[in-house]
């Protein structure tokens, strides 16, 4: 087996449990992983400033990839490694779609989450995040900034059939994926979290087969089937779980622990 240098994990439903927080075993996994020489990185859709305290808590310096992998950004110098934000035109495109459709939606410009209006989507997302959404009407729908991704957030019932459309309306102008039951995640063509993962990876020198990335998601799966060991948590869906070499145990079971004291106990036993 390949010798594993660096680790990749999302964090909602799969770092973090159900209380959103990194359990004792998690976090003293990755502390034995560090420890062992190896690099471990937090790659999420969640915005910068919303994983940045997770990684703090860990004690880890290293490049966090969040949006999905369009903004690469030191969790402990605020270094942008790189960013691929969204294309104005097709943002803007998509906001009049949205507001034709009348879809709950979500704007990422810079360190801001932009909204129409507080409701129960955007509580539920603060609960989630810890960031607060920001209000600004009908603004919403036309940004000079180009967002780093879009989410529009849809009843379970209608996701497959808004995912289908956005596919189709948008095809050629944006990646969608999701991550969560009725989270859409709208990105860049070719902004994903694997591509992000392997070039920080690349940065220290560490080869694609040296990665194991961890996941729950659909966002998870260009890195789960690319990456040397690419691990799903027991309670991903199984779309995911196909393309993964190992399942671990869900993320209120420490999953994330486990599979990482796997990989740390035969190589201390060669060691």
């Amino acid at each position: 087996m390949m010798d594993i240098k660096l680790i990749a994990s999302d964090m909602d439903d799969t770092l973090l449990n159900s209380k959103v927080t990194i359990s004792e075993r998690n976090a003293k996994a990755i502390k034995s992983a560090l420890a062992a020489g190896k690099i471990f990185l937090i790659a999420t859709g969640r915005m910068y400033v919303s994983a940045c305290p997770y990684a703090q808590r860990l004690g880890l310096d290293v490049p966090l990839v969040t949006y999905n992998g369009a903004l690469v950004k030191g969790s402990a110098t605020g270094e942008i490694f790189y960013e691929h934000k969204m294309n104005l035109e097709t943002a803007n495109e998509v906001l009049a779609y949205c507001k034709e459709k009348g879809y709950y939606v979500q704007l990422y410009v810079g360190d801001s989450i932009l909204i129409k209006e507080e409701n129960a989507c955007s509580k539920m997302y603060t609960k989630i995040s810890g960031i607060q959404t920001t209000a600004i009407g009908d603004a919403l729908y036309h940004t000079d900034e180009a967002p780093y991704k879009i989410l529009v957030m849809t009843s379970a019932e209608e996701f497959a059939d808004v995912w289908e459309q956005f596919s189709t309306q948008f095809k050629g102008k944006l990646d969608v994926t999701s991550s969560k039951d009725n989270f859409l995640e709208l990105m860049e063509p070719g902004i994903n979290k694997w591509e992000a993962v392997k070039s920080v990876a690349a940065s220290y020198g560490v080869k694609p087969e040296e990665i194991m990335c961890i996941g729950d998601s659909n966002n998870d799966i260009s890195m789960i089937k690319n990456a040397g060991i690419g691990v799903a948590v027991a309670n991903a869906k199984d779309n995911v779980k196909e393309h993964a070499r190992i399942v671990t145990a869900s993320n209120n079971d420490d999953g994330v622990a486990l599979v990482i004291e796997s990989i740390l106990m035969p190589q201390a036993k060669e060691e």
